[in-house]
C-alpha cells in the first residue's frame, strides 16, 4: 500500500468533510453565542429546544449512513444508476420520517420538552423556537440523501461550498432577528428560529440545484431516482436499519445527559451547552477522518479489493488517534480564551472552560470510536455490530453514570461530564476486538 498516495486522498477527501463540518458547528455556535447575550434563561431554553432536532437529525444520519454504504461501493463500480435509486429511497423514506416529527414538534412540543427541563421560563422559550423550526424536519429530507451521495461520489466540495453559503446566511439572519436590526422586531429566541429555518430553506435549494446541473457526476431525470429494485430496497433497509436504531439511542441517550445535566443547576447546563457548542466545532473537524475512510473503504470493497480495505483501515486508525490526540490539545490550549465568548455568570465560565479540558483530553478515544463505527463498520456493512457496541455503552454505561454523577454524588458539572466520557473507553475496547476479528469486512452490492 502507497501510504503517501493513501495520505494525499485521504487529505484532498477529508479536507473539504472538515471544513463543512467547522462551518456546520459554528453556525451552532453562532446561534449559542448570539442568544448566549440575551441571557442563560434564553442559552439553555436553545439547548433544551435543540434536543428534539439532535434526536432527528441523527436518526437522519442514521438512514443516510446506512444508504451511503450502497452508495459507495457502487462508486467503486461507476454504477450511477443504483446510486441514484439509493438517493431515492432515501429520500422516501426520511420525508416519512420528517413528516411525523414535524407534527410530534407541533403538538406533543409541552411533553417533550417537559422530559429535559422542568424551569417553565426555559421549557416557554424552548417551545417557541422548536415550532418555529418544525419545517427543517421536512427540508433535511432532501439535503441530506443529497449531500450523501456527493461525499459517496467524492464530490466533497460541493456540500462544503453549500455549508458555507448557509453558514454566512444563518449568522446575518440571526443578527437581524435576534437583536431586531434593520428595522426589523426584536425577537430573541424566536429570532434564533426564524434565522435558522431561512438558512434551511436555501440549503435544500442549493443541494437540488447541484445535484441537476449538468456536471454532477450522478446526475439523471427525477423518474431515475425511483422505480427501485426490490432486492435492493431490502438490502438497503437492512443495512440501515441497525445505523438508524444505532444512532436514535446514542442522540436519546445524548438527551438524557441533558436531562441529567439539568438537575445540578441552570448555570451548570448552560455551560456544558456552551462548551458542548464549542467542541462540536473541533469535534466536526476530526470526525471527518470517520466520513473519509467510509468513502474510500467503500469504494476498496465496492471494487472487490478486500485485502487492500484492510490495509488501509488499519492505516487511517493511527491517523484518527494522531488527529484526535492533536485536536484535544488544540481545545485544551483554546479553552480559557474560548470559554470566555458566552455571556455566562463567573462560574458558568469556570464550568466552561473545566468542561473543555475534560472534551480535549478524551477526544482521542471519541475520534477512535467514530472512526470504527462511522467509518470502518459501516463501509462492510456490519451495521448491526456498531449498533449494538454504541447501545450498550451509551445505556448501561454513560446514562446511569450521567445520573449517578447528578443526582447521587453531586458532582460538579465538569466531573460529570467526565465521568460520563468514560463510555469511550468501554466502547473502544469493544470495537477494537471485533475490527481484529476481520468480520466487517464485506462487499454488500454483490449480485445487485
Amino acid at each position: 500500500m502507497n501510504t503517501k498516495a493513501l495520505n494525499r486522498k485521504l487529505a484532498k477527501i477529508a479536507a473539504p468533510i472538515a471544513v463543512q463540518g467547522v462551518v456546520t458547528a459554528t453556525l451552532t455556535m453562532v446561534d449559542n453565542l448570539m442568544v448566549g447575550f440575551l441571557g442563560e434563561t434564553e442559552l439553555a431554553a436553545v439547548g433544551v429546544g435543540g434536543q428534539l432536532f439532535m434526536i432527528h437529525y441523527l436518526v437522519l444520519f442514521g438512514v443516510v449512513s446506512g444508504a451511503a454504504t450502497f452508495a459507495a461501493q457502487f462508486y467503486g463500480t461507476r454504477d450511477m444508476a443504483n446510486i441514484r435509486k439509493v438517493i431515492g429511497l432515501a429520500v422516501a423514506i426520511l420525508a416519512a420520517l420528517g413528516l411525523i416529527v414535524f407534527l410530534a414538534a407541533d403538538f406533543l412540543t409541552y411533553p417533550i420538552l417537559s422530559i429535559y427541563t422542568e424551569d417553565a421560563d426555559v421549557k416557554a422559550l424552548a417551545v417557541q423556537y422548536v415550532r418555529i423550526c418544525s419545517p427543517a424536519f421536512l427540508m433535511l429530507a432532501v439535503s441530506s440523501p443529497m449531500e450523501m451521495a456527493f461525499r459517496s461520489t467524492q464530490q466533497v466540495k460541493i456540500p462544503m461550498i453549500v455549508s458555507a453559503v448557509v453558514f454566512s446566511s444563518n449568522t446575518i439572519l440571526n443578527y437581524i432577528f435576534i437583536f431586531g436590526k434593520f428595522g426589523m422586531p426584536r425577537l430573541g429566541v424566536a429570532g434564533a428560529a426564524v434565522g435558522t429555518i431561512c438558512a434551511r430553506t436555501l440549503e435544500m435549494i442549493l443541494n437540488l440545484y447541484f445535484a441537476f446541473r449538468a456536471s454532477n457526476e450522478f446526475r439523471g431525470s427525477v423518474r431515475s431516482y425511483f422505480g427501485w429494485d426490490k432486492e435492493l430496497v431490502r438490502r438497503v433497509i437492512k443495512n440501515a436499519t441497525p445505523t438508524t436504531i444505532n444512532e436514535f439511542l446514542w442522540s436519546l441517550g445524548q438527551t438524557m445527559y441533558v436531562a441529567a445535566y439539568n438537575r445540578i443547576g441552570t448555570t451548570a447546563y448552560a455551560a456544558y451547552q456552551a462548551a458542548n457548542s464549542i467542541f462540536n466545532i473541533f469535534n466536526f473537524a476530526s470526525f471527518s477522518v470517520g466520513d473519509a475512510a467510509l468513502i474510500l473503504i467503500g469504494e476498496k470493497l465496492g471494487e472487490g479489493d478486500k485485502e487492500y480495505a484492510w490495509f488501509m483501515s488499519k492505516h487511517l486508525i493511527k491517523v484518527a488517534i494522531g488527529v484526535g490526540l492533536t485536536i484535544g490539545m488544540i481545545t485544551i490550549a483554546t479553552a480559557a480564551p474560548l470559554s470566555g465568548l458566552f455571556k455566562l455568570s463567573d462560574e458558568g465560565r469556570v464550568y466552561t472552560f473545566r468542561i473543555l479540558v475534560v472534551f480535549g483530553a478524551t477526544m482521542f478515544m471519541d475520534v477512535f470510536c467514530g472512526l470504527m463505527i462511522v467509518g470502518i463498520l459501516r463501509a462492510g456493512g456490519d451495521t448491526r455490530f456498531a449498533m449494538i457496541a454504541e447501545s450498550i455503552s451509551v445505556w448501561f454505561v454513560a446514562v446511569p453514570l450521567a445520573f449517578i454523577s447528578a443526582l447521587v454524588l453531586h458532582l460538579p458539572i465538569h466531573l460529570a461530564v467526565l465521568l460520563t466520557r468514560m463510555e469511550c473507553l468501554v466502547k473502544g475496547i469493544i470495537l477494537m476486538q471485533r475490527f481484529r476479528s476481520g468480520k466487517w469486512v464485506n462487499t454488500v452490492i454483490e449480485d445487485l
